[in-house]
């Protein structure tokens, strides 16, 4: 029977041990190998030295997943149990001039707006997971595989090693993270403020009757500095003022972490790199693709969109086609670009709003805000989009 793809295709391919190699063992990378072991597909999971370093630092942060994310986490049994997904009933977003938008679960006809999930339970249960898949390797250094899926987050050596150009527009903001405490109980609402150029969030944690928040307080370089570096009761007392109280006096209950924020994507997400060689067929996926602005809370929906687009894709190939066949790869590519296109664009575009100095932009923008809060139809197309429906 002849060969397919001719004898040194075929050759190269046989070389390889693993069908697929992924870059990083983060919630992205670990997601798409479990995926990927469930079409019977052998993967290799190379940690990389920044893998630990962002779960340390993830620790004092929830990501806020919308039911498309939570189906592909069910879907290999890693979804966290019990308080540590917190369900999300309602949102709450006010402006200057007490401009407010609410959102409400039942109103949309949902079970929750979306899920705040702790990252150290959910870090545990993929790491469980992955040990005991026995179609996945994980490994200290990339191995020989037909494809490399890069997902090695925000400043990624593979991307750079492959001659990716990032498109990076930094933010002239900081985010704080830290786990909050209030006097009153969050009822199962996330809250953020837009006031003088400060995006300040508090995100239901710990279950329906939880008191504890996860805070996104996005300033200025030279106001974070001021903020990490102050006495506690100083930067609770803060806090509290830029929450309007709204949930009583709070505690801080976790060190405070902070990272630059910054709007990226790369220019291309798949392609093929002579290294070595050898030609390395390579795709992106997750933060080393693309970065957004926390404001909407989208970043790891982004990402887990990119697993459920590729995984989807590789599944549903014609027989004869390789998982590293380039057509393929770049319908992948086509997707996720569209698909961060709008949401990460309409996240860059709101801050760019919200942000913006000038005393009729903030009218015009207030204005619209209250507008936008009474025309039923336009919010429940926005929720739909956010909860990735």
């Amino acid at each position: 029977m002849p060969c397919l793809f001719g004898t040194d295709s075929y050759n190269a391919r046989m070389a390889h041990t693993y069908d697929i190699c992924i870059r990083g063992a983060g919630i992205v990378g670990r997601t798409l190998a479990l995926h990927l072991a469930a079409k019977r597909l052998r993967v290799a999971l190379a940690a990389n030295a920044a893998d630990g370093a962002e779960s340390a630092a993830a620790d004092v942060r929830a990501f806020a997943l919308n039911p498309r994310s939570r189906a592909l986490l069910e879907a290999v049994r890693c979804w966290p149990a019990g308080d540590a997904a917190t369900p999300v009933l309602r949102m709450a977003v006010q402006s200057d001039a007490n401009s407010q938008v609410n959102f409400d679960a039942a109103e949309q006809g949902v079970e929750a707006l979306n899920w705040m999930v702790d990252v150290p339970a959910l870090d545990q249960q993929l790491a469980q997971a992955v040990q005991f898949q026995p179609l996945i390797t994980v490994a200290d250094a990339p191995q020989a595989a037909t494809l490399t899926v890069v997902c090695e987050g925000r400043a990624s050596a593979t991307r750079a090693e492959f001659g990716v150009d990032f498109e990076l527009s930094r933010y002239a903001q900081w985010a704080i993270a830290a786990r909050v405490e209030s006097e009153l109980p969050h009822q199962q609402t996330a809250r953020q403020w837009f006031h003088a150029g400060d995006i300040t969030a508090l995100l239901p944690l710990q279950g329906p009757e939880g008191k504890q928040h996860a805070l996104v307080w996005s300033v200025s370089p030279e106001r974070a500095r001021r903020l990490l570096d102050c006495p506690e009761i100083e930067f609770t007392e803060a806090l509290a003022a830029a929450t309007q109280f709204a949930v009583g006096r709070l505690r801080l209950c976790s060190p405070r972490a902070s990272w630059p924020l910054q709007h990226a994507v790369a220019q291309r997400w798949c392609g093929t790199t002579h290294l070595a060689g050898a030609n390395r067929t390579w795709a992106l996926a997750g933060d080393a693709a693309h970065n957004v602005h926390p404001l909407a809370g989208q970043g790891l929906n982004l990402g887990l969109g990119d697993v459920a687009e590729l995984v989807r894709l590789i599944d549903t190939r014609s027989y004869w086609r390789a998982v590293d066949d380039m057509r393929l790869l770049r319908r992948y590519e086509r997707a996720r670009k569209a698909e961060f296109a709008l949401v990460g664009g309409s996240g860059d575009a709101l801050q760019q709003l919200f942000a913006h100095p000038h005393a009729l932009v903030q009218t015009a923008r207030n204005w619209g805000l209250r507008g936008f809060d009474r025309v039923a139809p336009l919010k429940h197309w926005v929720a739909k989009r956010a909860m990735g429906m």
